[in-house]
C-alpha cells in the first residue's frame, strides 16, 4: 500500500497506565487491518494529577514513581527521534504490565537496552532537565480533549478523544470493528461522551 494512503493516528500515553497499554495494543492490531499508522507521544499522569489533594495514598505513591519512566521516554525521544517512542513504549509496557516488573532503574535500563539505547538515559529518571519538553508533549495531547480525562488520548483527521478504555485487548477483526465504530461516533458533531462503570481489571492477553 503506498505511503500516502496511510492516515496518521496520534496516540498519547503514559507507560505506567494499564488502560493506555491496552488501547495501544488495540491500535497496533487495527494497523494490521486498516490503513492507519500510529504516531506515539508522551503524556504524564504525574503531571496531570499535580496538586490534586484528594487522591488515594497508593495512587499518590504511584504518581511519584511515575515521573521516572516519562522523563526517560522524553529523553530517549530527544536523543533518538520520535521513531524510538513506539519500540521503547513496547519494551517498557511489556515489562510493567505483563511481567509486573517494578518501576525502578533496572527495569528501565533493560528496556533501553532492548531498543539499542544507552543505559545512562535512565539518569533522566531523577532529573528535571526534560520536564519542559515533557510538559509540552503532555499539553499538546490534553489541550485537545480537556484536563478532566487521562490517558490515552487519540487524535486522527482533526478529531481527538480520550480512550477507548477497555479490557481485554480486542484482536483481529474485533479490533478493526471497534475502530470503525469509534471513528463513526468521533465524527459526529457535538458527540462528547459514552460511558459505563468499569467492572473488570485490566487484562493484557
Amino acid at each position: 500500500m503506498p505511503e500516502q494512503e496511510f492516515t496518521p493516528v496520534d496516540f498519547w500515553f503514559d507507560p505506567i497506565c494499564p488502560w493506555a497499554w491496552i488501547a495501544s495494543r488495540w491500535l497496533l492490531e487495527v494497523a494490521q487491518l486498516r490503513p492507519v499508522r500510529p504516531r506515539w507521544h508522551v503524556m504524564s499522569l504525574s503531571v496531570l494529577n499535580e496538586g490534586k489533594p484528594d487522591l488515594p495514598e497508593q495512587y499518590k505513591e504511584l504518581l511519584v514513581k511515575g515521573w521516572g519512566p516519562v522523563r526517560v521516554v522524553i529523553a530517549a525521544e530527544q536523543k533518538a527521534g520520535p521513531e524510538i517512542l513506539g519500540p521503547l513504549y513496547t519494551a517498557l509496557g511489556t515489562r510493567f504490565h505483563h511481567e509486573k516488573a517494578p518501576l525502578e532503574r533496572a527495569t528501565i535500563e533493560a528496556a533501553l537496552a532492548e531498543v539499542g539505547l544507552p543505559a545512562d538515559l535512565a539518569d533522566a529518571m531523577d532529573s528535571a532537565d526534560f520536564d519542559e519538553a515533557l510538559r509540552a508533549s503532555h499539553a499538546d495531547g490534553m489541550d485537545r480533549v480537556g484536563y478532566e480525562v487521562g490517558t490515552p488520548v487519540i487524535s486522527v483527521n482533526g478529531t481527538s478523544f480520550f480512550g477507548p478504555v477497555m479490557s481485554p485487548i480486542p484482536r483481529g477483526q474485533a479490533a478493526a470493528a471497534l475502530w470503525d465504530g469509534v471513528m463513526l461516533v468521533a465524527k459526529t458533531d457535538g458527540f462528547f461522551e459514552l460511558k459505563r462503570s468499569r467492572t473488570r481489571d485490566p487484562f493484557f492477553d
